[in-house]
């Protein structure tokens, strides 16, 4: 395998989302995720504070998501969640386009209800994956999506919420990696389960994925690099929807 463990580890957003996940449960996740050294973990807005004070001295980012799953909150509310989250100490927004107004290429108020939220996190220094939901979308929606969130600056684009009819796919991901700008990196969201899926997705030039196996692909991945198994004396919930 031509990755080291962390060019791996640190693709990995651990997804703590499934609505019944519970206190322990998330505290558990949180405690998985510094002891594998992933890159963030993405857990439920109102866990945001707890999430940021268990990975306090770690290098794993504390993230949430924005106007999630459905996209269609107004954009005054998704802009408090963002200010809510940032006062959490949310370093990176995972926000939903509003998939109703994208079907409708309402291009104006879908280009103004991403600003509105990439302006509240730049403003902290904080970063912005923005989820199309792909599944629902035709591919000039796609390529539209990334032009605007080329122009808009924001750090990611994002396939999937992992909670629609579909997650990402090879196709979409090479799509939008063409028609992203380098600024601007991808992250596949839902159906990245395995060492071998992310490995091809990293190929394709994602940067990031969501993922709540993420116990089972960095184990697989420090057996092929011959490294001693990750001892984080902590539970492993089994993986959960919505990734």
């Amino acid at each position: 395998m031509d990755a080291s463990y962390g060019d791996i580890s640190k693709m990995i957003d651990h997804s703590l989302l499934n609505p019944t996940l519970t206190l322990h449960d998330l505290d558990q996740g949180c405690r998985l995720a510094v002891a594998y050294d992933v890159a963030s973990v993405c857990i439920m807005p109102y866990a945001m504070a707890r999430c940021t004070e268990l990975l306090s001295g770690s290098t794993v980012q504390p993230s949430t998501t924005i106007g999630f799953p459905h996209g269609g909150h107004t954009t005054a509310v998704k802009v408090a969640e963002a200010v809510r989250a940032v006062a959490d100490g949310c370093q990176e927004l995972d926000m939903v386009v509003n998939i109703s107004k994208v079907l409708s290429e309402a291009w104006d108020d879908v280009r103004e209800d991403i600003r509105a939220v990439i302006e509240v996190a730049h403003a902290e220094g904080r970063k912005v994956k923005v989820i199309f939901e792909n599944c629902y979308l035709a591919d000039h929606h796609k390529v539209r999506l990334c032009e605007i969130c080329g122009e808009l600056n924001a750090d990611w684009v994002k396939t999937s919420t992992g909670y629609g009819s579909g997650g990402a796919t090879r196709e979409d991901l090479q799509l939008m990696r063409s028609h992203a700008p380098a600024h601007v990196q991808v992250k596949a969201a839902g159906g990245v389960r395995d060492l071998d899926t992310l490995l091809e997705v990293k190929a394709i030039g994602v940067t990031r994925v969501g993922a709540s196996r993420t116990a089972e692909i960095l184990d697989d991945c420090r057996r092929r690099l011959k490294l001693d198994p990750i001892a984080d004396g902590s539970e492993k919930p089994g993986a959960a929807a919505g990734y």
